[in-house]
């Protein structure tokens, strides 16, 4: 296992920069950056702001792509438009820091519930452009599985990797804490050599709560064995706080004793 182990925190996107610095102190080695808030990377201010986090605290970045509005499955035309432009402008900005971007896969609005295979298919073409943008910048965007809802794409292994699947500069983000929401942590564990990226956290499997590890009822000793033997990329740790980012910390520091 890689020992790069990053915290990233989306309750954190509004709030003041100076916690941040808490990340190293919390014996963390990098920052996912959240690039949602007053992290946008597509917004000079943001951009200048985490540009200046990323000088002063030295840590390793990785970066997560904007999400909140957005929807690369759209069928509606200048929201798909948008939400790829929007990606792709976070791209750009974080290839300066990084050579990982995670990017939320899309999901079926009402008009995509009538056409999904049409919903499919115009975000495997979205993701296309997207690979294109971050080849060309050094960057791997890596697709992300999603909670427990039933619009939402890329719930499972077979659906992620299949969405991925032969696009250059595309890769997967396996995400543990999702996973279990849909009870499929053991399918993922299966094929973790296959992972790009990867997001820890937990819950009780209903919802995404986004807990410190070993809060929850994923099964960290399994889930650990696996990470330890089948994965060497960078490991991040969600969190909704320091302090819980901390204990969960503790738990893959042991995987490796």
């Amino acid at each position: 296992m890689n020992p790069g182990i990053h915290f990233s925190s989306s309750a954190r996107v509004t709030a003041p920069p100076e916690w941040v610095g808490g990340i190293a102190d919390a014996g963390f080695d990098g920052w996912e950056v959240v690039a949602e808030g007053d992290y946008r990377l597509d917004e000079p201010a943001g951009r200048e702001r985490v540009a200046g986090l990323v000088e002063t605290t030295g840590l390793e970045i990785s970066v997560h792509a904007p999400y909140s509005d957005l929807n690369l499955a759209s069928l509606n035309h200048p929201i798909l438009r948008e939400t790829v432009r929007q990606v792709k402008a976070c791209i750009e900005a974080a290839s300066e820091w990084t050579d990982r971007v995670v990017v939320h896969p899309g999901y079926l609005s009402p008009l995509g519930k009538l056409a999904p295979n049409r919903a499919w298919g115009v975000q495997k073409d979205a993701l296309r452009e997207i690979g294109r943008c971050a080849a060309d910048h050094g960057v791997l965007a890596c697709l992300e599985n999603m909670i427990s809802i039933r619009e939402f794409l890329c719930r499972d292994p077979g659906e992620l990797l299949g969405m991925a699947d032969g696009i250059e500069g595309v890769g997967v983000c396996f995400d543990l804490g999702h996973a279990n929401t849909v009870g499929v942590v053991r399918d993922f564990l299966a094929v973790l050599e296959r992972a790009d990226h990867l997001h820890l956290h937990d819950n009780h499997g209903a919802s995404d709560e986004h807990l410190a590890l070993g809060d929850g009822t994923v099964d960290w000793d399994t889930a650990g064995r696996a990470i330890r033997t089948s994965y060497s990329g960078i490991v991040v740790v969600e969190g909704r706080s320091l302090e819980e980012g901390r204990r969960s910390l503790g738990v893959i520091r042991g995987w490796t004793r």
